[in-house]
């Protein structure tokens, strides 16, 4: 299913958002890049997740009465 692969990589978007937010920690001379690089992957996998609720339906396993 379609939304289940979108859903697939806005799930990996998060991991590498919280990837980027262990370098910052790490690499304090470029942290501050880091975070915001961090912040605006964060925001397109929410984006992602959002598309997929509002144009493609409720999400597999939901309620359709809880959307």
């Amino acid at each position: 299913m379609p939304s289940d692969a979108i859903l697939q990589v806005a799930q990996q978007l998060h991991n590498v958002s919280e990837r980027l937010d262990s370098l910052a920690d790490e690499h304090p001379v470029v942290s501050e890049a880091l975070i915001t690089i961090s912040g605006t992957v964060r925001q397109t996998a929410t984006l992602l997740e959002v598309l997929v609720v509002t144009k493609m339906g409720p999400l597999s396993g939901s309620d359709p009465a809880n959307a």
